[in-house]
């Protein structure tokens, strides 16, 4: 007997906490996910790492067995700087002196990065009025830009997945969450084609030393806004049209981003994953349903304007294409008989 109410006491305990229990296989998911990358990467890249470094401690010692004459310390202090200089995006290479990494398009370019938080790092700001401008740039910039794109990806994704799902579904009358994952996978599809597909086979074409794996690597890396900055187009020294190429690679950027938003947020008004991911959220407490039922109530009104006028759209929608006219009955018959 005692068991039993044990058994039944935690199997009620259990349940309670079911969205804690969730949130604890997540989070140790993740840790393991994260374990995972950790070991793959250091499994893949540190020979190649290695191998690396030996070939620059051979020619280093290759250089200096060549020129006796040039003491060690002085060819490293010149590779510190040259290094460093590097790392602002300022080459000591002739033929890619004749390239400014701040001319107004380069600048476009550096500043659509900063915003949209993919900072490839490949130029840096070299004074300290730019430092400071930078960091409250930044500050403003980040935010605002999340406003816009956020209004922009609401007003677009309602043309784009909402109409078009409800107009299929009550037209043929389909099942709408059927609906709505075709019509998610069909945007993904077509938005992995026209900003991944196309634009790596275009990169590849344009840049003499990307292939297409390396190309596609960087769209993949650019709109997603990690920005490695290993792979950076445009800055070839014998770029032609190098000024409307980094326009054009900005478009890009900020085309690209939207869409990935979009189709983002289409998988997220998705009924399926919506329901995946109730299921780590935490359960509303009593008074905060008070509060949600207390605002309800004072919304009562615009709730119901608001139901009404997407009756009157759905009720639009599911017309036919072709209505046909009452016939009228002509003066000269006289009144219609009852």
């Amino acid at each position: 007997m005692l068991q039993s109410l044990s058994c039944r006491s935690c199997l009620r305990m259990t349940d309670k906490n079911r969205s804690t229990w969730y949130f604890a296989f997540l989070m140790s998911g993740y840790v393991l996910f994260l374990g995972l990358g950790a070991v793959v990467f250091t499994a893949v890249e540190q020979p190649n790492e290695h191998y690396l470094r030996l070939d620059l401690y051979e020619l280093k010692r290759l250089f200096l067995q060549q020129y006796p004459c040039l003491p060690e310390n002085r060819l490293e202090a010149l590779l510190a700087t040259v290094l460093e200089a590097s790392n602002y995006g300022v080459s000591i290479l002739n033929n890619v002196s004749a390239h400014w990494n701040w001319d107004f398009t380069s600048s476009l370019f550096f500043v659509s990065t900063v915003l949209s938080t993919t900072g490839y790092g490949h130029t840096v700001p070299l004074s300290d009025g730019g430092k400071i401008f930078c960091i409250f740039y930044s500050l403003i910039g980040i935010p605002f830009t999340l406003l816009f794109l956020t209004a922009l990806v609401q007003r677009i994704i309602v043309y784009v997945t909402r109409q078009p799902v409800l107009y299929i579904h009550i037209r043929w009358g389909f099942s709408k969450p059927a609906v709505a994952l075709c019509h998610a996978f069909f945007l993904g599809f077509i938005t992995f084609l026209c900003f991944f597909i196309i634009p790596a086979a275009v990169f590849s074409s344009i840049e003499e030393d990307w292939n297409f794996l390396e190309s596609f690597y960087f769209c993949i890396i650019s709109l997603s806004t990690i920005g490695l900055g290993d792979y950076v187009p445009g800055e070839g020294y014998n770029q032609k049209f190098r000024y409307l190429y980094k326009f054009g690679i900005t478009c890009y950027l900020l085309l690209g981003l939207v869409a990935m938003l979009i189709v983002l947020e289409t998988f997220c008004e998705l009924p399926q994953l919506t329901t995946f991911r109730k299921m780590f959220h935490v359960k509303r407490k009593k008074h905060e349903d008070q509060e949600a039922i207390a605002e309800n109530d004072q919304l009562t009104f615009s709730s119901i304007s608001g139901q009404t006028v997407i009756l009157k759209e759905e009720q639009k929608l599911n017309e036919p294409f072709v209505t046909l006219q009452p016939f009228s009955s002509d003066a000269d018959n006289g009144p219609v008989n009852q």
